[in-house]
């Protein structure tokens, strides 16, 4: 029996709506970073982004264990001496909840273009698709 190796032109998407009302922050993520990446289905491979297209709906009701809102933090650097900016997760998701989401799923993809790729198949909305 001979291994069987996909080819790009093989691959055929799907489109999966998930409701992020109520889960955890963290396994919604490695769901999610499952079906971008393609690794529940038998024609997997590592070279090639055989994912699937994933929106998630309702953000903003997202759930956290613990006192993560308070005690977890977002840095960015604007490059400059002094630049350091701190966020906690409560001011996140009063600012915009959608990049909790996507950050989170951003930190299980790999760190390649190919993760770039599989990260332009994700879209993230903070209530229903339609309001």
């Amino acid at each position: 029996m001979k291994t069987y190796s996909v080819k790009a032109g093989e691959i055929q998407r799907q489109q999966h709506t998930i409701d992020a009302a109520g889960v955890t922050l963290g396994r919604l993520a490695t769901d999610v970073a499952k079906l971008l990446m393609g690794k529940h289905k038998p024609i997997f491979s590592r070279h090639l982004d055989t994912g699937d297209n994933v929106t998630v709906i309702n953000a903003a009701k997202v759930h956290f264990s613990g006192n993560k809102l308070d005690d977890k933090s977002y840095y960015r650097h604007s490059g400059y001496p002094g630049g350091l900016r701190e966020l906690s997760l409560g001011q996140m998701m009063e600012k915009d909840p959608t990049r909790v989401v996507e950050h989170a799923v951003k930190g299980m993809l790999p760190r390649n273009k190919l993760g770039a790729q599989m990260l332009k198949k994700l879209k993230v909305y903070v209530g229903q698709v339609g309001s």
